[in-house]
C-alpha cells in the first residue's frame, strides 16, 4: 500500500493585506500532497470578510481541504458562519467529528475540532473549586469525549486527529511555561491515545517547535505557520 502525504499548515492569519498571497504559495501542491489539513487560526479577528477571504484562498484546490477553527477565528463570535462560508467554498469544517475521504483507493478519516487548554499531566487545571474553573476543564472533557467516539467510530485505512490547540507539551518547547494551560491539554493526548491514531496535527503555538509524540507513541506535528517557516509541511503515512 502506499503512502498517503500530508499536507498541513496553521495559523495562517489571512486578512485584506495578504489577498491572494496565500493562494499563489499554493501553486503545484497536488503534485507534492494528497490532502490539505488546516489547523485553525484562519483569520486575525475572524470577521466574516476575513472569513471569505480564507475561502477565496482556499477554494477549489486541486485536492481535498480538511480544516479547524481556532481561537483567533471564534474572536468575533462568528464561528459558525465562518465555518459555514468554509463549506459553501468546498472546504470540509470539522467540530468535533470526522470525516473520511477516499483517495487512490485508500480511505483517510480526519477526526478533531478546534480543542482547547488547561495543561499537561502535573501541571494541569482540574475541575475543582469555582464554577468557572469546572466549566474551563469541562469544555474540553466534553472535546475529549467527543474525539474519543468519532475515532471509535471511524472505518478508515489511516486515521490523522486535526486539532488547533496542542494535545501534548512536546511541540510547546519555546513557548513560556506560564501560557502552556492556555496552548492545549493532555486530554486531548489521553483521548486520541485511546483509539489511536497514525498522525495528529495541531497550530496555536507560534513559539514551539515542529516535533512531538503523545505517551502513546503517536507522532504530533505542530504546523504554525511560524514554527514551518514555509506554506505547508508534508507528512507521510
Amino acid at each position: 500500500m502506499s503512502a498517503l502525504r500530508i499536507a498541513a499548515v496553521g495559523d495562517v492569519h489571512l486578512d485584506e493585506s495578504l489577498r491572494g498571497d496565500y493562494r499563489r504559495r499554493l501553486d503545484g501542491i497536488e503534485d507534492r500532497a494528497d490532502v490539505l489539513l488546516l489547523a485553525g487560526d484562519l483569520t486575525r479577528h475572524g470577521t466574516m470578510e476575513e472569513g471569505e477571504m480564507v475561502a477565496d484562498e482556499f477554494h477549489d484546490l486541486p485536492i481535498p481541504v480538511v480544516a479547524v477553527l481556532g481561537n483567533h477565528d471564534y474572536h468575533s463570535d462568528r464561528p459558525a458562519e465562518i465555518a459555514a462560508l468554509l463549506r459553501g467554498a468546498g472546504i470540509e469544517v470539522l467540530h468535533d467529528d470526522a470525516t473520511v475521504i477516499e483517495i487512490d483507493g485508500m480511505r483517510l478519516g480526519v477526526a478533531g475540532g478546534k480543542g482547547f487548554g488547561g495543561g499537561y499531566a502535573g501541571k494541569c487545571a482540574s475541575d475543582f473549586g469555582e464554577p468557572e474553573i469546572k466549566a474551563f476543564i469541562g469544555h474540553t472533557k466534553r472535546i475529549a469525549d467527543r474525539w474519543r467516539v468519532a475515532l471509535k467510530e471511524m472505518e478508515a485505512d489511516y486515521r490523522v486527529v486535526l486539532s488547533h490547540y496542542s494535545p501534548v507539551k512536546d511541540t510547546l518547547d519555546g513557548e513560556p511555561l506560564e501560557i502552556y494551560p492556555f496552548l492545549g491539554s493532555y486530554l486531548l493526548a489521553e483521548a486520541v491515545d485511546a483509539e489511536g491514531a497514525d498522525l495528529i496535527i495541531h497550530g496555536h503555538a507560534h513559539a514551539g517547535t515542529e516535533k512531538g509524540v503523545t505517551p502513546g507513541g503517536i507522532r504530533v506535528r505542530n504546523v504554525a505557520l511560524p514554527v514551518l517557516g514555509r506554506a505547508y509541511g508534508v507528512y507521510l503515512l
